[in-house]
């Protein structure tokens, strides 16, 4: 029976020889990842807590990251609940505020790897696709369930084979590539679906297959995959990771797709999506001029070495427009470090750019970068909601880091192959 890789995988940890789509399984994942939403997880499972504990102290990972360092009296308590919560049941995961956004640290402390199997309670846990796991978002019920009882049940996916064709042009990115996918496919494109991509995969480094992963949910995905290749092995090598660790799970070659879609990456253009839907993807050739009051570079999404790089390579030497707030937003404390380590982070500052903690900060609206009634933020983030950074009458347009970059120079939404003054 040929099989895709969510249905190897679900059937591996489902102790089945073989799964369909619709099928409901029961399995136990190997990680339960959970942020700030940690506390009122917890409180809504107290009584069961209390008599029967955590199912596995190993099975959690939390991280502190949405609202850092706390903004009011009440995050402040819901950061101490978590941190008791940690020391009473032992939990072995645990990253306190600084250490950057949960989907980072995940794949970055190595507690992602192929083959495995992670859910978490947060939609973007999708990312984790980009070294070959199986992750995705379940609800706070769930994960309350999960943590008490070490398994869930999940039905298994549609998948939809996307490949990639071609070279990209100078210029395009990766964040490019899957705002045009989603532009094409619209939000609910992908509704519960498995998306894998393949082709020529190889030009894109786990980094950039992390920004693409990060937003398959964007497209309604349950997940998102690449294949495990000589990018994702010298990758983990990297930070430790020996290919004696994990078992890469691959999809066969006869596997049935319930669609298949081909991109020809030489096409692709820089794109913006426009307010307030992520799938109202325009090239940026056709809004180019508009005036913006804020940027954004950095979060799950394009907060890695990689984007300040070209970022910084762009502001070099050049000033950030008076009008205009550049914010820096890393996504861990290695990334900042590493940033600092490469002169980057001088590079951003002396540009004009405004340097956050690493976390999710201004992303979600909760502090930090908070927008005013009609102001425009062109981000690297991956959600432009109506009111997504705190304000319903503001607007939020995404981009890549060289098309955010060059923008926060002119004042105004960029196409970033054209350079600076």
């Amino acid at each position: 029976m040929d099989m895709t890789f969510a249905e190897k995988i679900l059937a591996k940890y489902s102790g089945e020889k073989g799964v369909v789509p619709g099928q409901i399984v029961t399995v136990k994942p190997d990680y339960l990842l959970t942020h700030d939403n940690t506390a009122p997880i917890i409180q809504k499972i107290k009584p069961e807590l209390e008599e029967y504990g955590v199912h596995n102290k190993s099975l959690p990972i939390i991280v502190l990251d949405h609202v850092i360092p706390a903004a009011s009296e009440k995050t402040a308590n819901n950061h101490k609940i978590i941190r008791e919560f940690v020391k009473n049941h032992k939990i072995e995961h645990f990253f306190d505020v600084g250490y950057g956004v949960c989907h980072q640290i995940v794949v970055e402390k190595g507690l992602a790897l192929p083959g495995k199997l992670l859910l978490g309670s947060d939609s973007h846990t999708c990312s984790y696709g980009a070294v070959g796991a199986f992750s995705s978002g379940i609800d706070r019920t769930e994960a309350a369930a999960l943590m008490l009882t070490g398994e869930t049940w999940l039905k298994v996916p549609n998948s939809i084979k996307i490949t990639l064709d071609g070279k990209l042009q100078p210029g395009v990115a990766a964040k490019d590539v899957v705002l045009h996918i989603i532009g094409d496919v619209s939000a609910s494109g992908a509704n519960y679906c498995s998306v894998e991509f393949h082709g020529d995969i190889e030009q894109f480094s786990v980094e950039e297959r992390f920004t693409i992963t990060n937003m398959g949910v964007e497209m309604g995905a349950k997940n998102a995959f690449f294949p495990v290749d000589n990018i994702t092995t010298k990758y983990l090598n990297s930070i430790g990771i020996s290919t004696s660790q994990y078992t890469a799970i691959y999809p066969d070659n006869n596997a049935a797709y319930s669609k298949e879609l081909k991109y020809n990456l030489s096409n692709i253009t820089p794109v913006v999506a426009l307010p307030h839907s992520v799938d109202n993807v325009k090239k940026v050739s056709e809004i180019e001029g508009l005036d913006i009051q804020q940027c954004l570079i950095g979060t799950c999404t394009n907060g890695r070495l990689s984007d300040f790089k070209i970022a910084a390579r762009i502001l070099k030497g050049e000033k950030v427009h008076p009008n205009v707030r550049l914010l820096i937003l890393p996504s861990s404390k290695q990334v900042y470090l590493d940033a600092l380590k490469e002169g980057i982070i001088n590079t951003l500052i002396e540009s004009g750019g405004i340097l956050l903690p690493p976390g999710c900060g201004p992303c979600l609206g909760a502090h930090q970068g908070v927008l005013a009634p009609k102001e425009r933020c062109l981000s690297t983030a991956n959600r432009n909601f109506k009111g997504r950074m705190g304000c319903k009458d503001a607007e939020i347009y995404l981009a890549s880091p060289a098309t955010v970059a060059v923008s926060a120079i002119y004042g105004k939404i960029t196409d970033p192959r054209k350079g600076v003054h």
